[in-house]
């Protein structure tokens, strides 16, 4: 799978999804930030992965949006009508949401591997993840603050389902640096670990634990913790219902009863 600003590699059922920027510390431009919608638009559809990890080559994971994009806006201060200008720049911010959606629309799990710096976009990438995982030298920072703007393409939406509400406040207020121990602490990411190579040891293991579970299974379990995040527990329970009415008896549940009695791994389809 070639891409310009990513590296895309499907093994053993794991996507391994790459900023591909390093000489950029893996800032994107408008170009990756499209070319990164259509990797998780096709991975969404690809019967091929069954589980993602997002990394970053290089010094960085990802250091959020290119300045030159973000100072792409002073090109609607020429537009002459005040509406029309307003609705340029309201489309211009919700195609950025628009690419973040996609990593958490995706049905395949998404794990992001940190390193080094996650400042700005990188935070809104990774709060539309599943799970994350650092090193303990990364840093991450809501930059935005700094910068003269609102965060505005997810997260200041995402992080209050993740953290501590008194926690985001201070990171959103002050922009200050948070390290990967620090974050582990407070809950932004699962785990840190010393190294890198450590970090992805972990993260691999973990992605083809996933990768051999029923891909059925894992597809309505994804749906279903994005489902009960934004509904009532009882619209969530009837919901819930209604999905293992259509979904339960699967040849994947007869698989893992065959392959339980047989004491076997089970072989899922895609």
């Amino acid at each position: 799978m070639k891409y310009q600003f990513f590296k895309v590699e499907i093994n053993n059922h794991i996507a391994q999804v790459s900023f591909n920027r390093p000489e950029k510390a893996n800032s994107l431009h408008m170009p990756a930030w499209e070319e990164m919608r259509t990797i998780f638009n096709d991975l969404h559809d690809n019967p091929e992965a069954r589980v993602i990890v997002l990394t970053g080559e290089g010094k960085h994971f990802c250091a959020g949006i290119d300045l030159e994009t973000l100072m792409g806006i002073q090109q609607y201060g020429t537009i002459k009508c005040e509406a029309r200008k307003r609705e340029k720049l309201r489309k211009f911010i919700l195609n950025f949401q628009a690419t973040i959606t996609a990593i958490e629309d995706c049905r395949k799990p998404v794990i992001a591997a940190i390193h080094k710096a996650c400042v700005g976009g990188g935070i809104d990438i990774i709060t539309a993840c599943d799970m994350r995982y650092c090193t303990e030298d990364t840093y991450f920072s809501i930059k935005e603050v700094d910068l003269g703007l609102v965060a505005d393409i997810g997260t200041m939406q995402r992080l209050p389902n993740i953290l501590n509400p008194g926690i985001v406040a201070e990171l959103a207020y002050t922009g200050r640096k948070v390290s990967g121990t620090e974050a582990e602490k407070i809950g932004l990411t699962n785990q840190s670990f010393p190294t890198q190579e450590m970090m992805m040891e972990k993260v691999m293991e973990l992605a083809a634990m996933i990768a051999s579970k029923s891909p059925l299974v894992i597809r309505g379990t994804k749906e279903m913790l994005l489902y009960q995040r934004d509904h009532s527990l009882s619209d969530a329970l009837d919901y819930m219902a209604t999905w293992n009415s259509a979904m339960l008896l699967s040849n994947d549940l007869m698989e893992a009863f065959q392959a339980t009695m047989q004491k076997r791994q089970p072989d899922f389809e895609n």
